[in-house]
């Protein structure tokens, strides 16, 4: 079938790959319909790696993805042909340790679409474990399907910050996975999120939202707004989610006495951490690589209403246009948010 596939660093092509899609008995496969660009598959386009996860062969591309499920195995229950889901990308080894201490995220050995060597699914099907395939509620779209999965980022980073009602928050890059931390943290009880960018018009989406007060760092600080925003107390939780080694500087700055860091961002170069000053302050330190446990409560929150995503969507590309959409992703335009690819048009 047809898909878009990196054959290396900075080359894209659309053609012909063999992914198997035999369905086994506790799988559904499904026709793809929409599918968002995410940064790491940006990363693994300009750089032909991320970390560890190096891409030594051609590899299909896209992970989040939404669909209508044409074929279900035999011991499926609760899906069925012709339903709307979107997908956790990641299938952990469910007999791992870390499956069993509910942390499958981090299990060594899980199998995460478009990270090498596992083929993602900018095609027109792919095979799925029924368990890690989610119905979507009428008033969901595809395209919102496809962003349940940043969402759950969010969602773990809200999660793992452990916010109490009223907290006041502080998200340092108004990107996408910026933007869905804020909401995620609002829809966990913050009272507000102060977000900061150089982006004025990154920040000018996220200001749209209630509760969201933007920081230009071109002629600000975030710990100066946070100081402004809190009396000077400093915000109960701050998502590091830019990844530039230059917002670890003013990080602890921010966090209130007993707060906590929820680092999220992957900086490319090593970062400087003002380690006396997090002691000082005897911060909490955690960190977020994917998600676990959160897919199912991040599409009952957007199915909700309570969390609307739709305003991030910034284009919709058809299949055929995949490789451009590739190209203006990685020239990071500020005006851009979220760009999504259409694969095809649900199945009948």
């Amino acid at each position: 079938m047809q898909a878009l596939i990196l054959e290396g660093m900075g080359k894209l092509t659309i053609g012909e790959v063999d992914v198997p899609l035999d369905v086994g008995p506790s799988d559904v496969k499904i026709a793809i319909h929409t599918v968002g660009i995410c940064g790491s598959d940006v990363h693994y386009y300009t750089h032909g790696k991320i970390g560890a996860y190096v891409v030594d062969a051609p590899m299909v591309l896209g992970h989040e993805a939404a669909g209508t499920i044409v074929e279900v195995g035999a011991a499926v229950t609760g899906l069925k042909v012709g339903d709307r889901v979107c997908m956790e990308p990641g299938v952990p080894d469910l007999t791992s340790r870390a499956s069993k201490l509910g942390i499958y995220n981090v299990d060594p050995s899980v199998r995460f679409w478009a990270t090498p060597p596992i083929h993602g699914v900018l095609a027109p099907f792919a095979v799925h474990p029924a368990s890690f395939t989610f119905k979507l509620p009428d008033n969901v779209s595809f395209a919102e399907g496809a962003m349940v999965e940043p969402f759950a980022f969010g969602m773990q980073a809200a999660t793992r910050a452990q916010i109490v009602p009223g907290d006041v928050a502080a998200v340092v890059g108004a990107g996408p996975i910026g933007i869905m931390i804020a909401l995620a943290a609002l829809a966990g009880g913050c009272s507000k999120v102060i977000v900061s960018d150089l982006s004025g018009d990154k920040l000018a989406i996220a200001a749209r939202y209630p509760g969201i007060v933007p920081v230009h760092i071109g002629t600000d600080t975030l710990s100066g707004a946070v100081a402004r925003e809190t009396d000077s107390w400093g915000a109960d939780v701050v998502f590091e989610a830019s990844g530039s080694p230059r917002a670890f500087d003013d990080l602890f700055n921010c966090v209130r006495p007993g707060g906590c860091v929820v680092l999220v961002g992957l900086p490319v170069e090593p970062v400087r951490l003002d380690v006396p000053g997090a002691i000082a302050k005897e911060v909490r330190i955690e960190t977020v690589f994917r998600y676990a446990n959160v897919f199912d409560r991040a599409l009952a929150l957007i199915a909700s209403g309570k969390v609307d995503l739709k305003p991030l969507v910034t284009a919709t590309l058809p299949f055929r246009d995949s490789i451009a959409a590739f190209e203006r992703a990685a020239k990071g335009l500020p005006s851009d948010v979220k760009l999504q690819i259409r694969v095809s048009e649900p199945a009948d």
